[in-house]
């Protein structure tokens, strides 16, 4: 095989490599980019044209025998800022990241934090009975905890040994 040979045939494994690697982090990631839409204050409109409005609230959703609980990153809000609701089997939540400056003069040169409202919605694994769940927020983390309804349960069976 040629020297040329040998260099096209490393360049296409080395790309199908990146493209295999890609497609992978996009399929992990997809569901977490979430989209901010940005408000109409002079702020929020320079922030806009800074930065790209796409962040990512990481989520995690675990499921035992008697609930549903759902974590997701959210860093720099309250607890008052989200709104929470149960839609089929989707755990919708919503919210509203505001702008914390910690400079009122000057430019922004790298701006990667996303500010806005947004929405994202979890596909739930199990039916949940959404009037009894709980939420709680901390350290930037929102905590879903969703019972279960009781034809969701998981019902252990113990078997007898004779």
């Amino acid at each position: 095989m040629s020297t040329l040979q040998q260099i096209k045939s490393g360049i296409s494994q080395a790309w199908d490599s990146l493209l295999d690697g890609w497609q992978q982090l996009y399929r992990r990631a997809a569901n977490a980019i979430t989209r901010f839409r940005h408000g109409d204050t002079p702020e929020e409109r320079e922030l806009a044209l800074r930065s790209s409005g796409w962040g990512v609230l990481a989520a995690e959703v675990y499921d035992d025998d008697d609930k549903v609980v759902v974590r997701v990153e959210a860093p720099g809000m309250e607890g008052k800022d989200f709104d929470i609701e149960v839609l089929e089997n989707y755990l919708v939540i919503r919210g509203q990241k505001n702008i914390q400056q910690e400079h009122r003069e000057g430019r922004y040169h790298v701006l990667e934090c996303a500010y806005g409202s947004f929405e994202r919605a979890l596909p739930l694994p199990e039916e949940v009975i959404a009037d009894e769940a709980k939420a709680s927020y901390k350290r930037g983390v929102l905590r879903i905890e969703l019972p279960k309804s009781s034809s969701a349960r998981r019902r252990r069976i113990d078997v007898e040994v004779h």
